[in-house]
């Protein structure tokens, strides 16, 4: 029992060192004030086709965690506002909520972050004395798992609690908070832990009555008479998310403490806004995201730390309709809830994600049980109500007479119909998520961008699918990374 509880410790660290060494990334946040949410497993099945490797959520639930089983997707969850102050005035409360919301979940969900509260110090400022006694109780608690190697603690902090942001050299957080925050600059220290910054150029820009020009809001080149230079060190910075970045650091500074890294957990710019707000645009939007994105994945940091990359999460995955305030709060998603973009994204830096590209599609998987398969195929077509015309005997998606192209089209008819009710991508583990059209010749699969040909059994097109096991794993993860993870989880199982 000793030695396997040792050889677990010695694995999380060392998948902990493996999962830092892989190069800056870019992640997003999961909102949840959304009227058609769709179901946890279709939020994974979009995740895995859009290659998001890093999610943040706000809370702890319990669905998406379990979805994100299995998915190689890091994880930050989430203590909300209204737990910092029970888990900041209990040890014991603290030990409960490792307990029931990290260690129940991880190894198999690859939880590698708690978000203690949301800008605590400029939201719920009453609060801000238990803050960092709340990480501390849940530090304490991730040790007493063996959990503390694998998981960190932080708070994300907004670009509020800097008055004076520019020139970044000079900038300092708001005196009266120099107490609780060089409290959480020695626990961030003490724990090799991250400072969680909010940083949004969208608003640096709209309350800046001017001073900056929107091209260096949204990442693009300046012409020279309009550089922006820190006058103290002549540093250039060619946007306003690296001169915010760079702020945090040298406020971080000003308390004697460095070599403490900064993970903007939230960042991003709205699609749509008001009548007021009229650079809340989609064009805007899709330009600050990609650009961020090529900057983050660059793997530099930002002029006084060059060297040190800038993970970032974009805010948010979807549109919140059901959010308070102006109508640009409502418009920060990057995907409809069906898994089509709201514009043109690329989380690899390269190639382009698109409303045709992030069209899912269920199909059989290679290798499954022929048993399994035929009673798949006769559930769907029978039970399920798929449209199971196109592969009868004469007609185009007949040919190749096999159970596999059969269960495939059944599969998908059903999946595109039912998947926006609750309907998954399982088949007692026959079926699998693909962003690949399996159309061909005449044979036309639902939710193609052809599906308007095919003689009738045409579906709306319905991108978004599948069951925690289903999805296709389209993830950067090494070979050597996701062995010992298999080893991980082979330890905890015995």
């Amino acid at each position: 029992m000793k030695l396997r509880r040792w050889l677990t410790c010695v694995l999380l660290l060392v998948f902990a060192m493996l999962i830092e060494a892989l190069g800056a990334f870019v992640g997003v946040n999961i909102g949840t004030d959304v009227s058609d949410m769709p179901s946890a497993a279709d939020v994974v099945a979009i995740l895995k086709a859009n290659q998001i490797t890093h999610v943040r959520l706000y809370d702890v639930n319990a669905h998406m965690l379990q979805a994100l089983a299995n998915s190689s997707i890091q994880v930050i969850v989430g203590v909300t506002n209204e737990e910092v102050l029970r888990i900041g005035e209990s040890p014991s409360v603290a030990a409960t909520w490792i307990n029931k919301n990290v260690a129940a979940y991880v190894p198999a969900t690859n939880i590698t972050a708690i978000a203690v509260g949301s800008e605590v110090l400029t939201t719920i400022p009453n609060v801000a004395p238990v803050l960092v006694p709340a990480m501390n109780y849940l530090h304490r608690a991730l040790v007493a798992a063996n959990l503390n190697f694998l998981v960190k603690v932080s708070t994300p902090q907004s670009m509020d609690i800097i008055p004076k942001p520019f020139p970044p050299s000079t900038a300092a957080f708001n005196s009266s908070w120099n107490s609780i925050i060089y409290q959480l600059l020695q626990f961030l220290k003490n724990t090799n832990s991250s400072y969680m910054l909010n940083a949004y150029p969208y608003y640096g820009y709209t309350k800046g009555d001017g001073i900056f020009p929107i091209e260096y809001a949204l990442f693009r080149s300046l012409p020279s008479a309009k550089q922006i230079v820190d006058p103290n060190t002549l540093f250039h910075y060619n946007s306003m998310f690296d001169a915010m970045v760079d702020a945090t650091y040298y406020s971080i500074e000003a308390f004697n403490f460095s070599n403490i890294p900064i993970v903007v957990t939230e960042t991003g710019w709205p699609s749509f806004g008001g009548a007021n707000e009229p650079d809340a645009t989609l064009e805007n939007a899709e330009t600050y995201n990609n650009n961020l994105i090529r900057r983050v994945l660059n793997d530099s940091g930002p002029p006084s730390q060059p060297k040190v990359p800038i993970n970032t999460y974009i805010y948010e995955l979807f549109n919140e309709d059901k959010r308070n305030g102006p109508i640009s709060e409502k418009n920060w998603g990057i995907f409809d809830t069906n898994g089509t973009a709201v514009c043109e994204l690329s989380f690899t830096g390269s190639s382009r994600v698109t409303a045709n590209s992030s069209r899912v599609f269920c199909v059989a998987r290679d290798g499954a049980d022929p048993d399994k398969l035929e009673a798949g195929l006769n559930w769907a077509c029978g039970q399920g109500g798929a449209n199971c015309s196109a592969i009868q005997e004469g007609q185009p998606c007949y040919s190749p007479n096999n159970a596999k192209s059969h269960a495939s089209y059944a599969y998908n008819d059903y999946y595109q119909k039912k998947h926006s009710i609750g309907g998954t991508c399982d088949f007692d583990g026959t079926a699998t998520i693909t962003t690949v059209d399996p159309s061909y010749g005449s044979c036309i699969y639902a939710g193609s961008s052809n599906s308007s040909t095919n003689g009738g059994n045409s579906t709306p097109a319905a991108s978004g699918p599948a069951s925690p096991f289903g999805g296709s794993t389209n993830l950067q993860v090494s070979s050597l990374e996701y062995m010992i993870y298999c080893v991980l989880l082979a330890l905890v199982i015995l």
